[in-house]
């Protein structure tokens, strides 16, 4: 039987096999109750709707509406809503992205059994969650530098494999001006080559490769 009184959560993840163990987690303790669950941002933000939970734990990519696009319209509805993002990836952009969104916790996957009930309460009284190796992270790229749309665009083609020529044929632009955004990209992301630009883009959270979600 589930508790009927304590911290309401709400966890959001597109993995039935995670969302099953973050329930256990949170079932065993006292004082915290699972009252629901969603597959993804679309059900995550229904849910919230219905259930109204103290907190939302939530996964930042799933397929369809992820984590962020979720957790802004969720806070956009709802301001005073408490939302923890737990994920997989540690990137500062990622961070970056979904504090401003409004979360007010980050925490990584292969800690959850660690730290989530910690973040859970942390949460509901009105403070942020963020782990001194994900502080450590932000601090690293402070003050935050951006890459434009345009050149998101440019090096998630560049991981795609295309040269100069075709990334200004795709995006319509020369192939000089293909040139002066890859010259910045290097520059945002101190690298020195377009492998390095691939790589670092992805690692911090700028593109996702291989259909990651």
């Amino acid at each position: 039987m589930k508790k009927s009184k304590g911290i309401r959560v709400l966890c959001v993840d597109d993995h039935p096999i995670m969302r099953k163990g973050i329930a256990a987690i949170i079932e065993g303790q006292d004082g915290v109750v699972s009252v629901g669950e969603a597959a993804d941002g679309k059900s995550a933000i229904e849910q919230y709707r219905t259930l109204r939970p103290d907190v939302v734990v939530m996964d930042l990519r799933m397929p369809g509406l992820g984590g962020v696009e979720a957790t802004t319209q969720i806070r956009r509805e709802f301001p005073t809503a408490r939302i923890i993002i737990l994920t997989t990836y540690e990137g500062d952009e990622d961070i970056h992205r979904a504090l401003a969104a409004g979360a007010q916790g980050y925490l990584l996957k292969h800690a959850v059994s660690k730290e989530l009930l910690d973040s859970i309460r942390e949460v509901y009284s009105g403070r942020r969650h963020i782990t001194p190796a994900m502080a450590a992270r932000l601090a690293e790229h402070t003050p935050r530098v951006g890459l434009t749309s345009r050149e998101l665009e440019v090096v998630h083609l560049i991981a795609t494999g295309l040269r100069n020529k075709e990334i200004g044929a795709k995006l319509d632009i020369t192939e000089g001006t293909v040139k002066i955004h890859i010259k910045n990209i290097f520059g945002k992301l101190e690298v020195i080559d377009r492998t390095q630009a691939v790589v670092s883009a992805s690692q911090r959270g700028f593109i996702q490769l291989g259909g990651a979600q």
